[in-house]
């Protein structure tokens, strides 16, 4: 089976690549970093265009892994983001449909569709209310697949990604406090500490991808992505730093970042009907990510 990974060099792209290429997919990869190796394709940054990438290969799978995933940098450069999360989606829908129609597509859409849910755990037909540009674009982005299956028969489907982190991720809560803690042996954060996330570990995101592959019905839908756990933010930062180097205080500032939730923890109901089941614990995938992080000092 081919499946095209957009994105490839990117935290989730890199490890979707390692793993269809373990269960023995013939994996293709496209991303803007220039690379010399086989099945590989650069994508221009300023003009991107994904037409020939289906006119060379026809595909059974497509994920797009590709975009800007920072809510912060929305606000700074929406036209951007709107570039990277709603244009480039449209592009490769059309580059399917008129040269690879079979090809079933997958985009990374996010939690952030949602906002602050009035009730949780927030399900798939809750009210999306986003919060910043970010969460509007990827809004948007779903609309798109929508529209291209119910009016041009593409197979499609939103993963709503929540907190996913792992080795590798060089960005966002984990990778920021181990930088600041190689510096620093007190550190403040945003917020009071009591807001909550839903986190996933990468090895679980994989398994969703291939519950979706194998059992979706590839009509538009969007589902969950997360392990369907509430995580205060206090206690995950302290788990963190017990494994990471217990000598490290922090605190809270109080201050709320621009477009951050409150409190976030998904239903699963829709994926677990699929087969899927999460295996790490917040606990255990910290333990994976810290010894990673160790060794980069190394």
């Amino acid at each position: 089976m081919k499946i095209l990974i957009i994105g490839s060099e990117g935290f989730i792209g890199k490890h979707c690549s390692s793993y269809f290429t373990e269960q023995e997919y013939e994996v293709f990869e496209a991303d803007v970093v220039v690379q010399n190796k086989q099945h590989y394709t650069c994508i221009s940054k300023t003009n991107s265009s994904f037409n020939e990438l289906f006119i060379n290969n026809k595909y059974d799978i497509c994920i797009n892994a590709s975009g800007s995933a920072h809510v912060g940098f929305s606000f700074e450069k929406p036209d951007i983001d709107f570039d990277l999360n709603v244009v480039n989606v449209h592009k490769l829908l059309v580059a399917i449909r008129t040269h690879n129609p079979k090809c079933k597509f997958i985009n990374f859409s996010s939690a952030a569709v949602y906002g602050n849910p009035t009730s949780l755990p927030v399900k798939e037909d809750a009210i999306r209310n986003p919060l910043s540009p970010y969460g509007f674009h990827k809004l948007q982005s779903e609309y798109l697949l929508k529209e291209y299956h119910r009016f041009f028969g593409i197979a499609t489907c939103n993963l709503r990604i929540f907190s996913a982190y792992g080795p590798g991720l060089r960005k966002q809560l984990f990778w920021d406090l181990y930088e600041k803690s190689k510096h620093e042996s007190s550190i403040s954060l945003f917020g009071t500490g009591n807001e909550s996330r839903d986190f996933i570990y990468i090895e679980d995101l994989l398994k969703v991808l291939s519950c979706i592959i194998e059992k979706a019905p590839f009509d538009g839908e969007s589902y969950n992505a997360a392990s369907g756990v509430e995580s205060r933010i206090s206690d995950v930062v302290s788990t963190f730093f017990n494994l990471l180097n217990p000598s490290i205080k922090f605190s809270f500032s109080g201050e709320q970042k621009i477009g951050d939730p409150n409190n976030w923890v998904a239903d699963m109901s829709k994926l677990r009907a699929l087969g899927f089941k999460p295996v790490y614990t917040i606990e255990t995938g910290l333990e994976q990510t810290t010894k990673w992080l160790k060794q980069q000092n190394g």
